[in-house]
């Protein structure tokens, strides 16, 4: 039987790491939840990680800067240092290698990261530009974050909202059919998402940091908010509840645009790949503080679940007290488009 779309299934993703390491150096190596390995480096942690652009095709190179050094600032720590791969199909064009570079550079310049390397190669192994990012970051041995630290009662908060980039990749992707149902305003602000709000969560990290309480931090990726509620819980060996209200209910955390573009495209909100959205694990006594402070940044944000003991397991709480289990997209929604 072929594999589906996407990530590996968790289920089969765990059998393939390996259940222990022989470095001493190796502080947080490969496991289901944590966004980033952690590397003793001197007096402070080397943390790394890589991730491709395999969805998008415009601004791809913004992406993989965007979507890696999110990655290091789930785990506490700056980013600092970005190679890349760059698989290019046989019909590229000087110019459009031109052009990923350049947004390559400018997102480097933008988020201070050094673009110090990589490899390029033109193959009939892709149909479309595929950017590999591999970054790596520098944390202090006191303010390392890891998915595994969140804690039983921590409520889990959300910044920015539901499918930010997935608005930016149906925009961009489907332009043609969004063009027909909807005016030129709409679908200029939905391709605009990529920068505003934008798939960096560089800034909610350092507001939420610097606010105090904070236990744990998950980049919201493919499969969505629900399977990065399902990845912090399994890291930390915790169960977990989902208030759908808080989420599908909002304004601010499921926009109008981005409710408009999975409704036309029969898309499951809690379940589309949403880089620019944080989950956040933090303390119940400083949840609203953290939400207020990133709100004077102009950050959307708002508590949508909690964190429980692992026997609870995992659930979606409608506005009634029903629950129903917490559904996990290993596949994710926007894979239905692609």
């Amino acid at each position: 039987m072929n594999l589906p779309v996407g990530k590996l299934k968790h289920d089969f993703l765990k059998e393939l790491l390996p259940t222990s390491d022989r470095s001493t150096d190796v502080i947080v190596g490969p496991q289901l939840g944590e966004d980033a390995a952690v590397i003793k480096f001197g007096d402070n942690y080397l943390v790394a990680t890589s991730d491709p652009i395999t969805f998008a095709t415009e601004d791809i190179g913004w992406y993989v800067v965007c979507v890696n050094s999110n990655d290091i600032a789930a785990m506490g720590a700056v980013p600092k240092w970005l190679l890349v791969t760059l698989l290019l199909p046989e019909d590229t064009t000087p110019e459009m290698v031109r052009d990923i570079m350049t947004q390559l550079t400018q997102a480097c310049e933008t988020f201070d990261i050094a673009l110090c390397g990589g490899h390029t190669e033109v193959t009939p192994a892709v149909t479309q530009p595929v950017v590999v990012g591999q970054m790596m970051g520098v944390a202090s041995k006191d303010s390392l974050f890891t998915s595994a630290d969140a804690r039983i009662g921590d409520v889990l908060i959300l910044t920015k909202g539901l499918g930010i980039e997935a608005t930016a990749i149906i925009a961009r992707e489907r332009e043609a059919q969004v063009r027909e149902k909807y005016d030129a305003l709409f679908l200029e602000q939905a391709k605009n998402y990529l920068t505003d709000p934008g798939i960096s969560v560089l800034k909610d990290a350092q507001i939420a940091i610097a606010t105090g309480g904070v236990h744990a931090m998950h980049d919201v990726t493919e499969g969505g908010v629900a399977t990065a509620v399902y990845e912090l819980a399994t890291a930390a060996e915790l169960g977990a509840v989902v208030y759908s209200d808080k989420l599908l209910g909002s304004p601010t955390l499921y926009s109008h645009i981005t409710r408009t573009l999975c409704d036309m495209f029969a898309l499951n909100p809690i379940g589309v790949i949403s880089s620019g959205a944080m989950l956040i694990a933090a303390a119940p006594e400083k949840g609203e503080t953290i939400c207020q402070d990133l709100g004077k940044a102009g950050i959307n944000a708002g508590i949508v679940g909690k964190l429980l003991p692992s026997e609870r397991g995992m659930s979606l709480e409608d506005a009634t007290g029903t629950r129903q289990p917490l559904p996990i997209f290993e596949t994710d929604e926007i894979a239905k488009l692609l």
